[in-house]
């Protein structure tokens, strides 16, 4: 996948270090003003609206040379929709699974209904280029009002106690809420999770991979790929 070097000119701290403050940004629940007080204690002087900075340049800019996980036919669609409030408007952050954990993809919108439903399944189809074995929702009759407009051949289970695994993904995002002391605008919202996702997405191995040296070569790889993105760019 060709992706375009992000420059590191004029930055006076090597990439090393603006990638590892990203990276501890978006990978754990820590504020801008405790990974400046992890670098000090390092003897790093850099202040917190430096970190910030660095997350909104690079951080989406990382992820796009991180390699995503590969469709298969045999996948399940987990499929929910969480409130979040921003501005003192409530908005439903829409967001997909699959059998794994993995999220698939994720949207913010102002309405609950059938065509975000709809445009939700469009992104996932375009995106993963095959349809999935079976798709689990809620009981919110959006999903299956959008899969007949879409002329959806997929097996579709509509239960509360099903889907679990998706509702389960909303609690990370719940944490980062908290420390970031809500969110100031839908955008950041959007551009939050767009990097938060693909993260976690990356360095949380699979809910079946239980055996722990498994565990650890993930993330060992994750740390050696993570590394290559941050030193592509120019």
């Amino acid at each position: 996948m060709h992706t375009s070097p992000v420059s590191y000119k004029r930055h006076r701290f090597p990439r090393e270090l603006i990638g590892h403050a990203v990276w501890l940004y978006f990978r754990f629940p820590l504020s801008f003003r405790l990974i400046e007080e992890m670098l000090l204690e390092r003897g790093i002087v850099i202040s917190y609206e430096t970190i910030r900075r660095w997350s909104l340049k690079f951080g989406a800019a990382y992820v796009r040379s991180l390699h995503r996980k590969r469709a298969k036919r045999d996948d399940l669609w987990h499929l929910d929709e969480v409130r979040i409030v921003i501005g003192g408007q409530i908005y439903w952050l829409w967001r997909a699974v699959d059998q794994d954990g993995y999220i698939l993809d994720k949207i913010l919108q102002k309405r609950r209904d059938t065509k975000t439903a709809k445009r939700l399944l469009t992104r996932l189809l375009r995106k993963r280029g095959v349809r999935p074995r079976r798709m689990i929702t809620d009981k919110l009759k959006s999903y299956e009002a959008a899969k007949r407009k879409l002329c959806l051949s997929v097996r579709h289970l509509s239960h509360k106690g099903l889907n679990n695994r998706a509702e389960n993904r909303h609690l990370p995002l719940r944490k980062r809420e908290r420390t970031m002391q809500i969110f100031r605008s839908p955008g950041g919202c959007q551009r939050f999770l767009t990097v938060f996702s693909a993260v976690r997405n990356f360095f949380v191995p699979s809910s079946a991979n239980a055996s722990a040296l498994t565990r650890y070569m993930h993330r060992l790889q994750a740390f050696v790929q993570w590394k290559t993105a941050t030193a592509l760019a120019a």
